[in-house]
């Protein structure tokens, strides 16, 4: 059970925004590590991917507790990686429609099952805090609570679709799909920078 006093329940919070970013950076050197070995574009990929996250999480980690001006640049940050995100995912479908990977049924289950147990572990991680009246708590849990959501959903499509080997669009609809969701994302935090007062 947290201790919901002010005094109680930051410094928990505060080990476990480190180490979301500390497990998911370990995740992500073993995979390009083991992608490297092996010769997989496709492993290599999915890996590099995890650098988003470990980039979010870190901001949130380091911005916690440090005043409004910290968490507006935060915020910017956090539209940039997602603005770079989205051109990455459709840099990735260019390659992939200019030069089609073989498809790899060890690397789709294993990135799909990695990314819905990365995204339950951080929902896990972050479930004691989320009844806590603070604006960080609020988000990191409502952004966990739905990243688990869409990655489950994501990662089973992606799964299906690349399972089909003469079957290519549904896998590129998807990309789009998600550098569209990136790029909406990056919209809406420089809209909300960009308000009276906002960037001030």
């Amino acid at each position: 059970m947290i201790d919901t006093s002010e005094a109680g329940w930051r410094r928990p919070f505060t080990a476990v925004l480190w180490a979301i970013p500390a497990a998911i950076l370990a995740l992500e050197i073993g995979v390009v590590g083991y992608a490297l070995s092996v010769g997989s574009k496709q492993l290599f990929k999915d890996g590099v991917d995890w650098s988003y996250d470990v980039a979010l999480y870190g901001v949130v980690a380091l911005v916690f507790g440090r005043g409004a001006t910290a968490e507006r640049a935060s915020a910017a940050f956090v539209g940039l990686v997602m603005l770079v995100a989205g051109l990455h995912t459709l840099w990735d479908l260019w390659d992939k429609i200019v030069a089609p990977r073989p498809i790899e049924p060890f690397v789709l289950g294993f990135s799909a099952a990695s990314a819905i147990l990365v995204a339950l572990a951080i929902i896990a991680a972050i479930f004691p805090f989320r009844r806590i009246d603070n604006p960080v708590v609020l988000a990191t849990w409502l952004s966990s609570r739905n990243d688990a959501i869409s990655t489950t959903f994501y990662s089973a499509l992606n799964l299906a679709a690349r399972a089909i080997p003469d079957l290519r669009w549904p896998e590129w609809g998807l990309d789009l799909f998600s550098a569209g969701l990136a790029f909406q994302a990056a919209w809406a935090v420089w809209r909300s920078l960009t308000r009276k007062g906002g960037l001030a």
